[in-house]
């Protein structure tokens, strides 16, 4: 049964804490090993894993373009109305975040600016195998599209027979990714950190995984970038006493049958409505299919929160940074210039959080662990590079040049004062 706490009654840091969800030394041990083992052995390395921890045999790690177009011309017509539909949600959002260039030449003789480049190649991690995440593609692979990288590799675990879901590849045709391979894991990180014969070296990696996947992306980091470290998927519903608490366990157990490590919270000014919900929660976990899931996650990791008033939920809410954030409350928008720290926000009592997750547009690839207080949603400037750029003519900088000497002579650096005076001496 899902724990109550009363504000006031329970030392904060009690209340607020998630419990342990990171890394251990045999995860890091192990994916070490991995990393270093597809990095030396490449492809036979990988196609070694995805036999000893997906159980197959693969002749070959590609995803023939002739199956991806097979499943789409196979694949449920409303389905890919659906996914058409979602995308054009994602790719409507998602256009609005795009980046342009910009020069200044305000002053004679100078001319300054940012230049926006796409990145080059993006890896896209899509968990596959028992699980099947079509709107993991849509998410990741359409702001990349539209950033204008060129080369979209997605890779994803295969099943036991060595296929890969349909609708995972119908998704990718329909995002526009430009190849997939069969493979996951930690050894998928380590072949688009390092290159293979057969696997393109990326300059990205994104898209959510397991705890190996995660640890991967952290070591592979500097050597390829990454989107975030993600931990198990979050909630947080903000009620007042008139929401529904058979909306409100609903919403909750949207997280918590992901998996065991979810959390789900809910802060409440009503005491009426913290008991509701709890005897909801129990009534409705035994009609899921993935109960025992959602059974372990409540019992864990959820809990009710009754703040003495919404101010003082919206405040715990802060606190804890979700990464979803539902505000089921009569008028939300009252609430919302008082909401700092969460990945997404759902604004009302008719918005659950699978609307984000597959359909309105915003991105659902969200910052976890409370990394929403200072990290955001995956957005089009995550496949982007922005450099500056400088120019003046030889006049500007002798207007300038006594300032800059004297800066960085205050600096002890003579040799930037000289490369600046220089230009000047002897008439030139």
């Amino acid at each position: 049964m899902i724990r109550v706490f009363k504000s006031g009654e329970v030392a904060r840091a009690d209340i607020l804490y998630r419990g342990e969800s990171g890394s251990t030394q045999a995860v890091e041990d192990a994916v070490a090993d991995i990393l270093a083992d597809v990095k030396k052995n490449g492809d036979a390395a990988v196609l070694r894993y995805c036999e000893k921890f997906d159980g197959v045999k693969l002749a070959g790690l590609r995803v023939a373009q002739a199956d991806i177009d097979a499943a789409y011309e196979a694949a449920d017509p409303e389905f890919i109305r659906t996914l058409t539909m979602a995308a054009g949600n994602i790719e409507a959002f998602h256009k609005r975040q795009i980046r342009r260039n910009f020069v200044i030449n305000d002053t004679p003789g100078v001319v300054l600016g940012q230049k926006v480049t796409p990145i080059e190649r993006v890896g896209l991690y899509v968990p596959g195998g028992t699980a099947s995440y079509p709107s993991s593609v849509l998410m990741n692979a359409i702001p990349a599209r539209l950033a204008g990288v060129s080369e979209i590799i997605m890779v994803t675990p295969p099943a036991k027979d060595g296929s890969v879901a349909p609708a995972i590849l119908t998704a990718a045709r329909v995002a526009g990714v430009t190849a997939i391979y069969k493979m996951g894991g930690a050894q998928a990180v380590a072949a688009l950190a390092y290159g293979t014969e057969s696997v393109p070296k990326v300059d990205k990696i994104v898209g959510p995984g397991n705890i190996f996947v995660a640890a991967a992306k952290r070591r592979v980091y500097g050597i390829v970038d990454i989107d975030m470290i993600a931990g198990p998927s979050e909630i947080l519903v903000l009620a007042d006493a008139a929401a529904n608490p058979a909306y409100v366990a609903a919403d909750l157990l949207s997280q918590a049958e992901h998996d065991r490590l979810a959390t789900a919270v809910l802060v409440c000014d009503s005491e009426a409505l913290a008991g509701a919900v709890s005897a909801e929660l129990e009534w409705q976990i035994p009609l899921l299919p993935r109960a025992d899931i959602a059974r372990a996650s409540i019992d864990n990791n959820g809990k009710i929160i009754i703040a003495r008033d919404m101010a003082e939920g919206v405040d715990i809410a802060n606190e804890i940074a979700p990464e979803h954030l539902e505000v089921c409350v009569d008028d939300p928008f009252s609430l919302l210039n008082s909401i700092r720290n969460a990945g997404s926000i759902f604004l009302g009592k008719n918005v659950p959080e699978a609307l984000g997750d597959y359909f309105a547009g915003p991105n659902h690839t969200l910052p976890t662990l409370g990394t929403a207080r200072f990290s955001s949603p995956l957005s089009v400037d995550d496949f982007v590079k922005k450099s500056s750029f400088i120019y003046y003519t030889k006049e500007a900088l002798g207007a300038v040049q006594e300032r800059i000497v004297d800066f960085a002579e205050r600096e002890g650096l003579s040799a930037h004062a000289r490369s600046v005076s220089i230009r000047f001496e002897d008439g030139q």
